[in-house]
């Protein structure tokens, strides 16, 4: 996109013109202002594979790009440049930071002597540039402290998708799609003191990455970098309060999104929450923990996630109802198995989901609208 001054080629086909629609001779996302609402209803049903069409869509449905094609190419020039300052801000070494400081000082091309010729006195080192310093204002204090956050992120990172070449291995692709995991998560931690960093974030922040880079029409390593930590930052202000430990009581936190799916699931399903939550003691807390916070990344395949997140993203009540209604689908789609199952059977059917028609269970989602 970034590369090109005119809309992208991919956007004049008819790729999407074979999809029911009031204006089905004129696809979507040819037009000079895109209709949100008319695009929000083709990709509930799911965006096409291939063409760089689903990281287009994306970005326009989390609100990253402008309903106005016209206005793309500036606003990513302005958001990319932003997120460089972040990554020369957030990701500079304290002795990088020491040194530039030294160098805008006015002992910066000569170390200062005294009268004696001598260099300058411990005690004339500034409190926040020494290593040793312990004030809040340091940057090796600081430093010291993020590490533990880092090296958490390092272990996550290096486990995400362990079964995709796209993040392990040891190519080149794999270690700066790492590197890009890497940094988007620590300038996120850094710019959100009250959340950090939460374990799992990696999960979420994956799908972002790897559509980005792998749009043909803008597939540069930088660009999707940033693309993914704008759309990222914007997927986690809806769902920001479950990854929040000091919500996990409060009634917006994690358990309050856990009793809402038991409430939903009571209302469509007596017979099943009776069966899960009275009768064999299955409490949500216990399976749908790991798909919420995740958004159901690691309950299916990386393709049907795409195509999940899809209709979670185009829902203009918000993905968090949506996904509430997919994690109740799951559970009515095996309701059979569950109702004949004790406390062990059904916890390891639900801790390990399987294999459905993800179409189909969008489908019975929506059903759960009304």
């Amino acid at each position: 996109m970034g590369k090109k001054k005119g809309i992208p080629e991919w956007l004049n086909s008819s790729l999407w013109s074979s999809v029911p629609s009031s204006n089905s001779h004129a696809p979507i996302l040819s037009k000079k202002i895109v209709n949100l609402e008319e695009l929000r209803r083709l990709a509930f049903y799911g965006i096409p594979d291939g063409a760089g069409i689903r990281s287009t869509v994306w970005k326009l449905l989390l609100t990253y790009l402008p309903n106005d094609c016209e206005l793309w190419a500036g606003e990513l020039q302005k958001r990319r440049f932003q997120y460089k300052a972040f990554k020369d801000e957030f990701l500079v070494n304290p002795s990088e930071i020491t040194r530039r400081l030294e160098e805008s000082s006015s002992w910066s091309n000569e170390v200062p002597q005294h009268e004696d010729g001598g260099l300058l006195q411990r005690s004339e080192i500034s409190l926040g540039e020494h290593p040793l310093s312990l004030g809040k204002a340091s940057v090796w204090n600081q430093f010291f402290q993020d590490s533990e956050i880092i090296e958490q992120i390092d272990r996550d990172v290096k486990r995400t998708h362990p079964d995709m070449h796209f993040f392990s291995g040891d190519s080149s692709l794999a270690k700066s799609n790492q590197e890009s995991l890497r940094d988007i998560l620590i300038i996120y931690a850094k710019l959100n003191p009250g959340i950090r960093y939460v374990q799992g974030m990696n999960e979420v922040l994956a799908p972002l990455l790897y559509v980005f880079r792998n749009d043909p029409d803008d597939g540069d390593p930088a660009s999707a970098e940033a693309d993914a930590f704008f759309c990222f930052v914007e997927l986690l202000s809806g769902f920001r309060d479950n990854f929040c430990q000091k919500l996990d009581n409060s009634v917006v936190g994690i358990r309050s999104t856990l009793t809402k799916l038991s409430e939903l699931l009571k209302k469509h399903d007596g017979e099943l929450w009776r069966h899960l939550e009275v009768t064999t003691k299955v409490n949500p807390q216990f399976y749908a923990f790991r798909w919420i916070t995740l958004l159901l990344t690691q309950e299916f395949n990386f393709a049907d996630s795409l195509h999940i997140w899809d209709t979670l993203l185009s829902d203009p009540e918000g993905p968090q109802e949506t996904l509430l209604r997919i994690c109740c689908a799951m559970l009515i789609l095996v309701r059979r198995r569950l109702l004949a199952g004790d406390f062990t059977s059904n916890l390891k059917l639900l801790q390990n989901y399987p294999s459905t028609n993800i179409s189909h269970l969008l489908y019975v989602a929506n059903k759960l609208r009304g």
